[in-house]
């Protein structure tokens, strides 16, 4: 019972943090799931059952609040739901044990690379505000299929990743507002959640589904989901970044020093207090030149 709990915990944290900034439930969540010692496979298919729920509670939350731009939505669907089906049918048949310091290190640099964008890119400072005086322009079709179908294949085989490849990539290229982008991101996700979930279903039939902690996670996720649609409202996704960012790389960092054996034992737990440090110098950073860019009347929503 009292895993279960944490499950549903899990859930509702990895979700309000989806659903806020359109990004890494599935990959904090398998994080999590594989510190915890489940195969990759098992841990993907069982998060993707869960977000046959929780994406399709917050695309409509997201509906709701009028944060969904219909062209992008449609246009994200078909070449992802390609890519999470191709990706789930290969990761069916690869070894858990041995792919998982591989995936573990992958979501390592997922984190790096959200963590980078939110607090050091050139374009960091104007995530979460929009972009004033100018119109919005559709993405050409060469440009958004192929990021649409590695999202979608990097999503079934991290676990995760649709929403931190698209987001952070439509965000810095489009003049759409980021709140339209995160919630087209963030409803686009449950039919590419459905692809993943029949891709394993193919590969390995539901055996390797834990029901009880999909279950967990739905339940956490659903409570989440209306929440994160209005938090992405009032609060500036960037600082939300760094906390995704963050829990990725710490959660995935155990696997990624106790299979590569590169650094002693005895030193690990300085390498985490050496994370934790630098975590923290990110977030007063970027809460800094937030307030910074509040008092000087830039914010927009």
């Amino acid at each position: 019972m009292q895993k279960l709990i944490v499950f549903i915990l899990i859930g509702f944290f990895t979700q309000l943090l989806d659903g806020s900034l359109g990004m890494s439930a599935g990959l904090s969540a398998t994080s999590v799931l594989l510190s915890m010692g489940l195969a990759p496979a098992a841990a993907s298919v069982s998060i993707h059952m869960a977000e046959l729920a929780t994406t399709a509670v917050s695309g409509v939350s997201h509906l709701k609040f009028g944060n969904i731009d219909k062209p992008l939505f449609k246009r994200l669907i078909a070449p992802g739901c390609i890519g999470a089906f191709v990706g789930a049918c290969l990761l069916s048949y690869l070894p858990g044990e041995i792919i998982k310091p591989y995936i573990a290190g992958a979501l390592l640099l997922v984190g790096f690379y959200i963590l980078v964008i939110y607090v050091f890119g050139k374009k960091s400072l104007r995530i979460g505000q929009g972009r004033r005086g100018r119109k919005e322009k559709p993405l050409k079709k060469s440009f958004l299929y192929p990021l649409a179908l590695s999202a979608g294949f990097l999503d079934a085989i991290g676990g995760g990743g649709w929403g931190p490849v698209n987001t952070p990539v439509l965000i810095s290229r489009t003049r759409m507002k980021p709140k339209k982008v995160i919630g087209s991101v963030d409803a686009s996700e449950f039919a590419v959640a459905l692809s993943v979930t029949l891709g394993f279903v193919v590969g390995l039939g539901l055996n390797d589904v834990n029901w009880e902690w999909a279950a967990s996670l739905a339940i956490g996720g659903m409570l989440a989901a209306p929440i994160a649609a209005w938090v992405v409202k009032v609060l500036p996704s960037y600082i939300l970044g760094v906390l995704v960012g963050g829990v990725i790389i710490f959660a995935s960092m155990r696997t990624v020093l106790n299979s590569s054996g590169i650094i002693p034992l005895s030193f690990h737990d300085a390498v985490y207090a050496s994370f934790i440090t630098l975590w923290f110098c990110c977030g007063v950073y970027v809460t800094r030149n937030y307030k910074k860019q509040d008092h000087s009347g830039q914010e927009t929503n």
